[in-house]
């Protein structure tokens, strides 16, 4: 069972690399495609049938250990349960009927190869969040799904409607994160090395969790509620799934429609014991489940598009399935989800066919396709909204066409605040910046110096310094090296205020900056020759296209982007990991200021990859298409 797990893991890996550097043509590419896709469809098969004749009981596998200092341990481990079959199975169905698909679907498509690399990836994602032992371990799968959901959404990077959805589907993924990120601190401080998936069902049997641990596993409780809700598109983040549709149609069948949308239940019930201990936690995740079904609901009835409703439809069903796993139904739940994945993912798949057979039909017919006159209408109400005063109706109406003002919401409480905070910080001189932190470090040593404060609180001017230099990045929108080096600065001052926290954790605050500082100075290297970087100022989304007329300079972009938020390809991604593990040791909550920091270094690096890779290139684009792309920009700001 030990290599057919690995044998899961990195096929998808290994189609990836083989696309990467043989897939020179559509034909190379499709063959690549088609075996390495049978290959892990056997290889999940045999996995599930070798499982069934162990007699279906959990099973673990301890790889080796990434990492380990002190008592931090980071194991790669893998774990295969009933829930894990079940999504595994899905896995196996779905991936080989897009990759099929898609061989057809996107012939002659500019972005073949892109498109199959950024599929390939996902799979290998969504495998390691299945098959993960541990929540770092599926934190490092969930942040992998995270990226390829974001390039396939601007996969039509011409356009600027699916660059700006993106970046909306990316920055939700990003806050949510803090769950995750916040999640795997705490599991490590709570567990004490008891946070392997497979044993927190024997942990809360066999020791029941005392009265002064309840605010602390409420506190985690939240933290992965709000890692849920933002990747399953449940309340208040329901508005970013119907955008995410502009990607191409088989990535939204396997990404919202049938697997990636799913995640945030699997999440709840991979931890299942932690926050299904107390029946306020369940009140809670039932009544996220039911608010997303009634807003879900209604807004679907408003969707001027066909991808849209199947949408708000799937959101409904995973608000369903939430209600369901707030009462214990964890059996059902897996059943619905099933059900659910291979319904969306056919109805998103024939979506096309069934519009373009309808207006084939109305047109012939010279008349629309409703199925029922105004009379029977009148004498058969089609849905309970119909059966209420108009006055209700229409107010409902336009709830549902604005989709319950939820993105404003969002918007006016997390966004804009942040934003005017940023703002503030970069109108301000030089000198003013400097005088400011001057005088509180200043203060704080002369504290320290009179005895009156250890020499730990040093850290906090510094920890409220890496947050302000987050917020400047997050608020930047026009200097792209200004955003680069603010994010450098935060990640830099972060490593300074644990080194001032726990002076003995330099070899992992060394750790951590070997990957930051390289991606930092690659990613200046690659700003440094970007060409004409100081035209049309104004619309940053129009014209950069980098990934066309620069290609090579936007991969080392791409990857130097990666690096500086902490992917899974460099050592930033665990040196994350043991900030926030150090940091708790003296003032927990620096450990949160870090982690949002992270977050909004995130969102403010994908902003620049966005505004400089993607876009139609100048030298196609005329000068009515600038003006009026210029004049959308201004608008929408």
């Amino acid at each position: 069972m030990n290599v057919l797990l690995l044998t899961c893991q990195f096929l998808p890996l290994a189609g990836l690399l083989l696309i990467a550097l043989f897939g020179k043509t559509e034909k190379t590419i499709a063959a690549l495609s088609f075996w390495v896709t049978h290959a892990l469809g056997l290889s999940i098969l045999a996995l599930l049938v070798t499982w069934g004749m162990h007699g279906f009981a959990d099973y673990e596998f301890e790889w080796f250990e990434l990492y380990a200092h002190g008592s931090y341990e980071f194991p790669i481990l893998f774990f295969l349960d009933g829930i894990g079959a079940a999504y595994l199975f899905a896995i196996w169905v779905i991936f080989s009927i897009i990759v099929r698909y898609c061989r057809y679907y996107l012939h002659r498509e500019s972005g073949y190869k892109r498109f199959f690399l950024t599929i390939f990836g996902f799979a290998f994602g969504l495998n390691m969040v299945i098959l993960a032992g541990s929540i770092d371990m599926l934190f490092a799968g969930w942040e992998i799904v995270g990226i390829s959901s974001f390039l396939l959404i601007a996969f039509y990077r011409h356009r600027i409607q699916p660059v700006r959805n993106a970046l909306r589907a990316y920055t939700v993924y990003r806050f949510c994160d803090i769950g995750l990120l916040l999640g795997a601190w705490m599991s490590h401080l709570l567990f004490h090395g008891s946070d392997h998936f497979s044993q927190l069902s024997v942990l809360f049997e066999h020791t029941a969790p005392s009265p002064a641990s309840y605010p602390a596993l409420m506190l985690m409780s939240l933290l992965i509620f709000i890692a849920a809700c933002g990747k399953s598109a449940q309340f208040p983040f329901c508005f970013w799934l119907p955008r995410a549709m502009e990607g191409p149609t088989p990535s939204s069948a396997i990404f919202y429609g049938a697997l990636s949308v799913h995640l945030g239940v699997f999440l709840l019930l991979r931890t299942t014991p932690i926050w299904s201990y107390h029946i306020i936690t369940r009140l809670m995740v039932f009544g996220i489940g039911l608010i997303t079904v009634l807003v879900a609901s209604i807004s679907e009835k408003t969707q001027s598009n066909i991808k849209g409703q199947i949408a708000y439809a799937s959101i409904t069903q995973v608000g369903i399935m939430f209600m369901e796993l707030a009462l214990g139904l964890e059996t059902l739940v897996l059943l619905h989800f099933l059900g659910n994945a291979f319904l969306r993912c056919y109805q998103l798949l024939v979506s096309p066919s069934i519009v373009a057979h309808m207006l084939r039909v109305e047109g012939a017919m010279d008349t629309d396709m409703g199925f029922k006159t105004t009379a029977m209408q009148a004498r058969f109400p089609v849905s309970v909204r119909d059966t209420l005063p108009e006055v209700l109706q229409n107010t409902l109406y336009v709830f549902a066409l604005q989709e319950g003002n939820l993105e404003r919401l969002v918007r006016s409480v997390l966004w804009e605040p942040l934003k005017n905070i940023g703002a503030t910080i970069n109108r301000s001189k030089l000198w003013q910046k400097a005088a400011v932190g001057t005088g509180v470090c200043a203060l704080f040593g002369a504290l320290v110096g009179l005895g009156w404060l250890e020499s730990t609180y040093l850290a906090i001017p510094v920890a409220l310094a890496m947050v302000l230099a987050s917020l400047s990045a997050f608020s930047q929108k026009h200097s792209f090296i200004h955003v680069w080096n603010a994010v450098a600065m935060s990640c830099l001052l972060a490593a300074t205020s644990v080194w001032l926290l726990q002076p003995s954790a330099q070899f992992d605050i060394l750790l951590f900056m070997t990957g930051i500082v390289p991606s930092w100075l690659l990613g200046l290297i690659v700003l440094s020759k970007l060409p004409g970087k100081e035209r049309f100022a104004d619309a940053p989304f129009a014209y950069r296209a980098m990934s066309e007329t620069h290609p090579s300079l936007a991969l080392l972009l791409f990857l130097s982007f990666l690096g500086l938020v902490g992917f899974p390809i460099t050592p930033a991604f665990i040196g994350e990991d043991l900030l926030l593990y150090h940091a708790s040791s003296e003032f927990a909550w620096i450990a949160a200021l870090i982690a949002i920091s992270f977050v909004i270094n995130g969102i403010a690096a994908a902003r620049v990859f966005l505004r400089l890779c993607m876009g139609r290139p100048t030298e196609i684009c005329n000068h009515t298409e600038i003006t009026a792309l210029q004049a959308i920009f201004k608008s929408d700001k």
